[in-house]
Parts: structure tokens; sequence; C-alpha cells
């Protein structure tokens, strides 16, 4: 199926020269790192053309596992790539006996590969060309209007209708009310029944040049981490829902790809374009002494030493909540906070 076309962007015939270089070198590492990856269990021979497949790289989440499998394959996703960056937790063991998982393990750094986008690009590139795919990470669970009667086949068909080549998504961090060792969490269970708190503002939009990408600030862990420094406090805007092309490349996470043309599918919280959310669950218990541990690994965004002071913080167990955290009820009140646009089916 012919790709619509990506919407203009207007930048200098050197800026696009540039960014088609990048582009280009991201795809040569990805490229070169597929040396990077054992096979574990392959199945990627029963996707079929019009399947919906996510891509992952994790390591030790078999915590959250079972719900995050759960939640995607009931929006209708059909196949689960993934890489194992060398856990030890039984995540591999669990993944290695699903029926809809496809699995490599890499004892790799994680940091040396773009924070795993090289891995992931290599299996897009193999296994997701003309494919709708999801790229998540383990703690984050897409939501969006509609999702409950409509699932992601629904709403790329709907995407596809409009001309529209991703979906773009505010990544929103849920917490407990009370110190965050302190809440209980079975492994299954829905992690929005016992972190079911948000911060509905405030967020921060800012377009950047020359990639034309957001940068989207604000929330729970700048109130928490960052207050003394917002300028470092995480970014909060992702496209984790694109029609892919071998010619595409993620660039940071999903905050921004390349070509540019694919940041303007996405304009923010309060903006006109069609956009779910990103529940951020990373604040389970587990939280706490899994600080400690990733402060050790140093595998954390740009300088890991920066993050010293936020594992630290984290370690204490501290209590997220706030008089003006908000309880979350369902996707038409996020609708109605303009953290994620309403579809118009």
């Amino acid at each position: 199926m012919t790709a619509p076309e990506l919407p203009e962007q207007a930048i200098s015939w050197r800026e696009a020269y540039r960014l088609r270089w990048r582009r280009r070198r991201a795809l040569w590492r990805s490229y070169k790192s597929r040396h990077h990856l054992a096979v574990v269990s392959d199945r990627t021979d029963t996707i079929k053309p019009d399947d919906i497949v996510a891509v992952v790289v994790l390591r030790n989440e078999i915590t959250r596992l079972p719900f995050f499998l759960e939640h995607y394959r009931r929006l209708g996703v059909a196949q689960f790539l993934v890489v194992d960056n060398d856990s030890d937790d039984g995540s591999a063991e669990f993944l290695a006996a699903q029926p809809d998982v496809s699995l490599w393990h890499t004892a790799q750094s994680y940091h040396a590969s773009r924070f795993g986008l090289d891995w992931l690009t290599w299996l897009q590139i193999n296994y997701a060309q003309g494919h709708w795919c999801l790229l998540v990470d383990a703690d984050e669970l897409l939501v969006y209007s509609g999702d409950d009667s409509r699932d992601l086949r629904q709403l790329t068909a709907w995407l596809e209708g409009r001309g529209q080549l991703g979906f773009g998504a505010l990544m929103l961090d849920l917490y407990p009310k009370g110190p965050l060792d302190q809440c209980a969490y079975a492994p299954g269970q829905d992690p929005r029944d016992v972190m079911p708190w948000f911060d509905p503002s405030p967020y921060r939009v800012v377009r950047q040049a020359p990639m034309g990408n957001l940068w989207v600030q604000g929330g729970a862990r700048e109130r928490m981490f960052y207050g003394d420094d917002l300028r470092r406090s995480p970014t909060l805007n992702k496209t984790p829902l694109v029609k892919w092309s071998r010619r595409y490349s993620y660039v940071n996470s999903t905050h921004s790809l390349l070509p540019p043309q694919l940041n303007l599918l996405y304009d923010g919280p309060g903006g006109q374009a069609p956009s779910g959310v990103l529940l951020h669950t990373k604040f389970l218990p587990e939280i706490v002494s899994k600080s400690a541990i990733e402060k050790q690994r140093q595998q954390h965004f740009h300088r890991p030493a920066d993050f010293d002071p936020y594992y630290d913080r984290l370690s204490t167990a501290p209590d997220m909540w706030h008089p003006g955290s908000v309880k979350l009820q369902g996707t038409r009140q996020l609708e109605a906070l303009g953290l994620m646009r309403r579809l118009d089916w």
C-alpha cells in the first residue's frame, strides 16, 4: 500500500542534507548492531501483512509483563518483537513461552546502543516494513479516545483515512498516594488500580529546530525531582505508533524521528492533532530497590552520573502525591483536561 504523503516542513537545504545523513548514520548503526542480537525464539514467520507489531527493549520487567502483554493484546497487537537486555529475573523465560512473542537476547550496553534504538531499528527494518508499528517501553500503556471499543486496527484505519502516518501521545506519570514502597502490586494486576494519581498540569510545549520535534516538559517528575533545574526534567512527548518504513529512524527514544516531517504529526497537549496518552507506570513499589541498581549500572540517558540525585531521591521512597494531584478516571477525563485529543471517529 502506498503511504500517504508527509506534511511539509520548511527547512533549508543545508539542514535537510545534515538530517538526511544523520538518519543514514542511525540506520547504519542499526545494521551493525545486528551482531549484538541472539535469537531466543523467532515466530516472525507468522506475521501477516496487515498485522500490527510492537517492538520493545527491556530488562528485568517480570512484574509488569503479564499486564503489559494483556493490555496490548486487547488493543490488537498481533506480535511482540522483544529485545531482552540480559534480564535475570525470569523475564526472558516468561517471554520465550509466549506464542505471540519473538525474542532476542543481548548483553551489550543499552547506553552504547542509543538506549536500545539501534537494536529496535534493526528489528523494524526486518519485520515492520509497511506495518503499523508500536514502539513502547514495558512501563508504558497507550490509551486513546474510544479504546474500550475500538482497537488499534480501527485506529490505524481511521488514521490512514485521514492520510496520517503516525499517532502521538503525552507520557503521563502515574503514582500512588503515600510512600512509593508502601502500595501493594501483584503481577497481572492493572497498575492503575494501585497508582491512579497524576499531575494534570503544568506542561510546556516548544517545537525545536531543525527537526521540528516537540519538547514537552512538566508534570509529576519535574515537580518532584527537577524543581531546581527545569531544563533537565524529562521529555514527555512521544510518537509511539507509526506506519513504518525502512527509511525511518527514531532519534531519541520515540521523542523525535527522521525524516523530520514525521515530527509534525503530534502537536502536544492542548493541540489539534489526533493524540493519545502513554500512561507511565514507572512508580510501582519496586522502583525503590531498582533505583540503587540503575544508579550503579549507569545506563541512563546523556551523562548517567547526572541522574544520581534522582536515583538517590527515589531510594528514599518519597510520597509523590500533593494537593494538586488528580485521580485517573478514564480517557474522557484526559480529553477534557487537554492532555489528549478526542478522536472524531
